[in-house]
């Protein structure tokens, strides 16, 4: 005889969900969260990093183009 799924939290009999699914669902979910804050942080670093070394760039052409 085929054994049975253990209940979770969506099952159609209403059975009481499992705390250790509904904790890694938490979990995961807190992962995420802080992968997109993250990710969005590296691109503030290149935005910056990019504007910094356009920034040089345009003070050594102005040097160069000013030197006597």
């Amino acid at each position: 005889m085929p054994e049975e799924p253990a209940p979770t939290a969506s099952t159609p009999t209403g059975g009481t969900p499992d705390p250790l699914r509904e904790a890694d669902r938490e979990a995961e979910q807190r992962r995420l969260v802080q992968e997109k804050k993250n990710e969005r942080m590296v691109w503030w670093y290149l935005a910056y990093f990019l504007f910094g070394i356009h920034l040089v760039a345009f003070v050594m052409i102005y040097a160069v183009t000013h030197a006597k």
